[in-house]
């Protein structure tokens, strides 16, 4: 882990790592805040899962996340949304959702994407292995996202519910094997076995695993996105047949963007921090 950027942050540390990943065949940055709690002894840690287009900057940037996890001292683990670099499989036409930006939080089968792009191993396994063995964190983790990375939260915690303590998620993509987003990246990724697909569907795992973590979901009423690509109520279906604890809250007039997020995230930490205490 070698630092590229560091600044203080309402007493904590707001660091950008850069690291050579073993998983996704590739060097990785990521992002890390770590309260002034931290300077005492190990914190539990919030695992952040940005959405498409993204990089680890996006959240740190703009979410508004420092203040409140610096008062309630958690720490803010944020990777990138793909591998990336020279040699990394893109889109062959530039597409914003699939390839750079866009791997989906999977691990995935399909030739050219194999060879890099194995996110769901690196957000579960080798990021929360090399910061909790080089960072003052402890073994309690929590997970939380964005659209795409809402879907990767959900998915990863409801598939490795030992892991974590409580999931949230601001519109999530909560059923891909239902939507375009969904059909386009797991199809590249996954192929054409739907049965594959559903590994990483939400709704679907919810319905067939149930979940005993706590889960908060946030969604945008205005939301461009809510009908075609999102669909909660899709994950609220399948959370009531399971008998989840699932809070899904529409929030009248909010978009997809991160104004959407900085005005709740606030309530995602406070969520978070009671069940990690």
């Amino acid at each position: 882990m070698q630092i590229v950027q560091e600044q203080i942050c309402f007493g904590g540390r707001q660091i950008r790592y850069q690291h050579d990943s073993k998983v996704l065949n590739c060097s990785m940055q990521f992002s890390v805040f770590l309260p002034p709690q931290a300077k005492e002894g190990p914190v539990p840690a919030l695992y952040w899962l940005s959405g498409l287009t993204c990089t680890d900057e996006n959240f740190s940037s703009k979410a508004g996340a420092q203040r409140v996890a610096a008062e309630l001292g958690l720490a803010l683990i944020i990777p990138d949304t793909s591998p990336r670099g020279e040699g990394v499989a893109d889109d062959e036409q530039g597409a914003y959702d699939l390839g750079l930006g866009a791997g989906f939080y999977v691990n995935a089968t399909q030739a050219p994407w194999h060879q890099h792009y194995q996110m769901y191993d690196y957000v579960l396994h080798e990021l929360p292995n090399l910061v909790e063995a080089q960072l003052p964190l402890t073994d309690k983790r929590a997970i939380s996202g964005h659209s795409m990375g809402g879907h990767g939260a959900l998915v990863l915690a409801l598939r490795n519910p030992e892991r974590f303590v409580s999931i949230s998620a601001f519109a999530p993509i909560s059923n891909p094997s239902d939507c375009p987003w969904g059909h386009k990246a797991l199809g590249a990724y996954l192929g054409s076995d739907r049965q594959m697909w559903a590994h990483y569907d939400a709704s679907l795992l919810l319905m067939s695993k149930g979940c005993s973590l706590p889960i908060l979901v946030d969604q945008g009423a205005a939301d461009n996105f809510l009908t075609e690509q999102l669909k909660p109520h899709a994950l609220e279906q399948a959370a009531q047949q399971a008998q989840a604890q699932l809070t899904l809250r529409m929030q009248p007039g909010y978009d997809h963007s991160y104004y959407f997020i900085a005005s709740f995230i606030e309530d995602h930490l406070r969520f978070h921090a009671a069940h990690l205490r």
